[in-house]
């Protein structure tokens, strides 16, 4: 009868170890999986049955995503007595500012729809702000930047120093131009600056309008810039300075909903596809102990979905931070 060593016993019971914590880790991954699927689908639901004040929040770059859209198409048809959108954006791509302002007037055809400014409602993110009824923001919170651009990279320098040329084939010759490759002729220059002057003139009429203001007050907010809420005020670009207590207090004096009702904050499902996979690495290495290379890799996640942005923009542009 072979007898084991005590070496070998210390050995198999660490292996032993090692397979315990991977089974238990695995269940627990299953289980968090689990548990963020059922709250996607459930969460909440039974809170939002009874009358409140529905909170969402319009943050980081704007594209008018599906899940968005629905969260404020939810809010409408829910017992919501008024909905709260706090925004801190510096804007995004045009059409999906739009889509969000579109699904906002539709939610304030059935309850009053407050916006409050936390960090910045710039660009598209003041494209959103307009799509509620009043407008508050932190005296320090920046508003504004009332303007639309398109991008695109020229490489046609840099290709011909390495001595590449790529040749196209098409229709017309401002088909798919400019398309980075080859010097932007003035044909296709003109016909991008038609786009950009339309989408501005559509966002300039869209603050005169839901602003109420004159064309040389309209002309002192338009050129870019973006303003405090302290000077936004002044300049009819924001309703009051405050957050969500003084809104919640002109919806009760001026509104008419009920005092005390609780605050219940809406949000879209939690799913593993709506966190992109280096939102995950980064969660996964802050868990593990690692903060400085989690907050790297949520950076990344944020610069990649900037990056993918395509299309017209209205977007605050700070340097190279957006």
């Amino acid at each position: 009868m072979t007898q084991t060593t005590p070496v070998e016993t210390i050995l198999d019971r660490r292996q032993l170890r090692r397979k315990l914590t991977f089974w238990r880790v695995a269940a627990l991954t299953v289980a968090v999986v689990a548990i963020l699927a059922l709250a996607g689908r459930f969460g909440g639901g039974a809170l939002h049955l009874a009358p409140h004040v529905a909170r969402i929040e319009i943050s980081g770059v704007i594209t008018g995503d599906h899940e968005t859209l629905q969260l404020i198409k939810d809010v409408g048809e829910s017992k919501a007595a008024a909905l709260i959108v706090k925004i801190s954006s510096p804007g995004g791509t045009v059409t999906g500012s739009e889509h969000i302002y579109d699904e906002l007037r539709l939610v304030a055809a059935k309850m009053p729809v407050v916006a409050v400014v936390d960090a910045m409602a710039a660009s598209g993110g003041y494209i959103v702000a307009l799509g509620t009824d009043r407008i508050f923001a932190d005296s320090n919170s920046l508003v504004g930047s009332i303007g639309v651009l398109f991008e695109f990279p020229n490489f046609a320098k840099l290709l011909d120093t390495v001595g590449v040329k790529v040749e196209t084939i098409k229709s017309s010759p401002l088909k798919a131009a400019p398309n980075g490759m080859e010097p932007t002729s003035d044909a296709a220059r003109a016909a991008i600056d038609a786009l950009v002057v339309d989408s501005y003139g559509w966002f300039k009429g869209l603050v005169k309008e839901r602003r109420q203001i004159n064309d040389s007050q309209l002309a002192a907010v338009t050129d870019g810039r973006v303003f405090t809420g302290r000077q936004g005020l002044p300049l009819k670009l924001i309703d009051a300075t405050g957050g969500e207590r003084e809104a919640i207090a002109w919806l009760e004096s001026e509104r008419g909903i009920a005092k005390g009702l609780p605050v219940r904050e809406w949000k879209k499902p939690s799913t593993v596809n709506n966190l992109g996979i280096f939102s995950l690495a980064g969660h996964a290495a802050a868990a593990f102990g690692f903060p400085a290379a989690g907050d790297l890799l949520a950076r990344v996640e944020g610069v990649r979905d900037t990056a993918a942005l395509d299309g017209l923009l209205a977007i605050w542009q700070a340097g190279a931070q957006n």
